[in-house]
């Protein structure tokens, strides 16, 4: 981008800090919580993860725009997060493959963009006072107005956003002659967590997040998968109480971050506000039960409580972050219900922990031998 076609843009913190940039992308303002990406990697498949929905992202990369977008390495129907804060922003990409560059990109989406700004000291001062929230302004730069409009901004703390990125409608994937049927209850979920059960044979069908268990059940589902997605789960009553019911089915049940925290939420187990969350592609995670380490792509601000885990006669740790020993997974005693906060189906990130997937499937085949 041209010097000469750039003019500035805020980035306003909800405590009062601010940082002056360039603006790129859409004319406007966003507004959301603050939290940073440390992927080398991936800036597409990040920007439509529905998990990031109510979210400016920073990216700690330097650049930003130099592969271009492809249509085909989206991970939901439209960009999610809410504005963008990155040091160098192109819309120069070197991909022949590559369909449009990010300007436009942004604009049909929306999005707004500060750029030319030291990453380095926003991600420092967020690790450092936690998450908050912040508004990104292309167009306003009145600060006093731009203040009250921060204030606004509704906290991510006890915020259902689950509800209001899933599907509308129930709809099915996979080869009709499949022998494993898994139910999909979509809070938010990813393109690839879907093709990495497709690819292994099953046929899914993907539920709205207010489905109740009697419609899910309905399907006859072999197997039950709770999504990843945003917002609190502490918020969710509708899908904690649905999860209650399915886990009675004593059928194969799997979760990913946010449906890992609501399983268990469902086993009485709380979630909390982290301090500033896990977000990238190099997370080190530590299977208990193989006792092998896993290099991790994460996304999540909440987590789950260890000292009610540990206090729990029901609820096994199963895995650790080796970062800070935050709980990445749990299984639920004398089931075959299990979760990881960590995202294995890894778009983008390292294919360490596409195990789970096996896991899972195989899981289904055993059970359903077992009713045979």
């Amino acid at each position: 981008m041209s010097d000469s076609s750039l003019h500035t843009a805020i980035l306003l913190l909800e405590d009062g800090t601010y940082y002056k940039g360039k603006a790129a992308g859409f004319s406007g303002i966003g507004t959301g919580e603050l939290c940073f990406n440390t992927g080398m990697t991936g800036y597409q498949e990040i920007f439509t993860d529905p998990s990031y929905a109510g979210q400016i992202l920073v990216t700690t990369n330097a650049h930003i725009g130099n592969y271009g977008i492809k249509d085909a390495e989206t991970e939901s129907e439209k960009v999610q997060i809410a504005g963008l804060v990155c040091k160098n922003l192109t819309d120069e990409y070197s991909r022949p493959l590559a369909d449009e560059d990010i300007q436009a990109y942004f604009e049909k989406n929306k999005i707004a963009c500060i750029h030319q700004i030291d990453t380095r000291e926003i991600v420092k001062h967020i690790r450092d006072k936690g998450a908050m929230n912040c508004l990104i302004s292309t167009s306003e730069m009145d600060l006093d107005v731009l203040r009250q409009k921060c204030k606004e901004i509704p906290s991510m703390e006890g915020l259902e956003l689950a509800s209001k990125v899933s599907t509308a409608e129930a709809y099915e994937m996979g080869g009709s002659d499949a022998d494993v049927k898994i139910a999909v209850l979509d809070f938010g979920t990813k393109k690839n967590i879907l093709r990495c059960m497709e690819e292994r044979g099953a046929k899914l069908k993907v539920f709205p997040a207010k489905t109740t268990a009697e419609e899910v059940r309905a399907y006859g589902a072999d197997g039950y998968f709770l999504s990843n997605g945003p917002g609190d789960p502490a918020s969710m009553d509708y899908a904690i109480s649905t999860i209650k019911e399915l886990i009675r089915d004593d059928k194969p049940m799997f979760g990913i971050c946010l449906g890992h925290q609501l399983l268990a939420l469902a086993n009485d187990i709380p979630t909390y506000k982290m301090h500033n969350g896990h977000r990238g592609i190099n997370h080190p995670v530590k299977n208990l039960l193989t006792g092998k380490c896993e290099i991790t792509s994460q996304n999540h601000g909440f987590g789950v409580s260890p000292e009610a885990i540990k206090a729990s006669d029901k609820v096994e740790i199963t895995h650790v972050n080796l970062n800070d020993d935050t709980i990445e997974g749990i299984k639920i005693k004398g089931t075959a219900a299990y979760s990881v906060q960590y995202h294995p189906e890894a778009s983008p990130g390292p294919h360490d922990s596409r195990y789970l997937f096996d896991q899972f499937i195989d899981n289904i085949k055993a059970h359903n031998k077992t009713l045979a």
